[in-house]
């Protein structure tokens, strides 16, 4: 996932740039530098370092530290994240593209049959492959899981002099994040565990569950408005299905009544999150004791949510670029701000200057920022 860091003021974006809700410049803005190149090698020459920004300036990291192992899991070491504990949730979410693959055949039938037109079918067809990818993006999306070596970020240093700890991870605990026993992982601003998804849903993966809850509702409001236009208003022989058909759409009829209702009931709790900044979990917290008075919670943007590398990137399940990666997630790590430090002072970056501690004692770069 892309990062940008710092408000922008140098550059002005064309008019075409400005409609798409463009803000910046995707190969402009990176750094270039690779970072994991040995440097001290005296086989080929130095890399040229980045160019200089102006103040204010935006820049992309684009250093990937995330694991190259070739693994399925959701601990820190895994290469591909992929809840394979929980043999509920592994169910569930199989039994979301079954019940789609079920749909889609039902209304191939239906076209074959000449029961509908084709482009009704085709289109049919292109909501329920939107829905699939962005199902796929969200279970197989790390949620923003907080790494070990995650540390506060300099504005809540400044404004706290002591910060939340996981009992359970053993690190830093940003603003709302919370452990998730199922992924055995604290997760920044994590909304819920949705077993459909097999996965968390939080920062990292928000904006490919909200496009699945769309695109579903929207397959399933379809295929009603369809079913429901040719039992009542058609009464040409072209709109009697086939007798084997005809149970096919019963029984798609039933399931998207039923999607229909539950996507509606969870795009409305979605909503609700973003327009109050209250997450799932927290609501219900709040509620339990009786606070949601006491909120002081704010809104969530939408480019914390869809990024801002343009409006034509929202409606698909491309990761966000986020306009500050540290602000949405609720913390920063030490190799970032060495890489930015470095950068800023014209050094070259180091892949050795810090490493990650694996251990399951607390790392001494979280221990600086405990109170005494």
């Amino acid at each position: 996932m892309g990062s940008v860091n710092g408000p922008q003021q140098q550059w002005q974006p064309n008019c075409l740039q400005q409609t798409c809700g463009c803000r910046y410049r995707p190969y402009y803005e990176k750094l270039e530098y690779d970072y994991s190149k040995d440097e001290t090698s005296k086989m080929g020459k130095h890399q040229p370092l980045p160019r200089i920004r102006q103040r204010g300036e935006y820049y992309i990291d684009s250093f990937n530290a995330e694991s190259w192992a070739c693994t399925f899991g959701t601990h820190e070491e895994a290469g591909i994240w992929m809840n394979s504990g929980d043999q509920a949730g592994s169910i569930m979410a199989t039994l979301v593209w079954v019940l789609f693959i079920y749909s889609v055949i039902t209304v191939t039938a239906l076209t074959v049959t000449e029961g509908i037109p084709p482009i009704l079918g085709m289109i049919y067809t292109l909501l329920v492959v939107m829905a699939l990818a962005c199902h796929a993006k969200t279970s197989l999306t790390d949620p923003g899981s907080v790494p070990k070596c995650a540390v506060p970020m300099e504005v809540q240093r400044r404004d706290s002099t002591s910060h939340s700890m996981c009992g359970q991870c053993q690190t830093f605990k940003p603003p709302f994040s919370h452990h998730c026993r199922i992924c055995n992982r604290c997760v920044s601003r994590m909304d819920h565990h949705c077993p459909w998804m097999n996965n968390c849903v939080g920062a990292g993966n928000f904006k490919h569950f909200f496009l699945f809850l769309i695109y579903a509702w929207s397959s399933a409001a379809y295929a009603l408005a369809l079913f429901g236009w040719n039992y009542f208003f058609c009464a040409d022989d072209d709109c009697i299905f086939d007798h084997i058909v005809v149970h096919l759409v019963r029984v798609m009829t039933v399931l998207a009544v039923g999607a229909f209702l539950f996507t509606s009931s969870m795009l409305m709790n979605v909503t609700y999150g973003i327009m109050t900044g209250i997450g799932t979990i927290d609501r219900l917290k709040k509620k339990a004791t009786n606070t949601m008075s006491q909120s002081d919670e704010e809104p969530i943007l939408l480019i914390d949510v869809f990024g801002i590398a343009g409006y034509h990137t929202w409606p698909f399940p491309v990761d966000p670029v986020f306009e500050d990666y540290d602000r949405v997630m609720g913390y920063s790590t030490p190799q970032r701000l060495s890489r930015e430090q470095n950068f800023l002072e014209r050094k070259r970056p180091l892949q050795t200057d810090i490493k990650p501690s694996q251990s399951i004692e607390l790392p001494s770069c979280v221990n600086d920022f405990l109170p005494v």
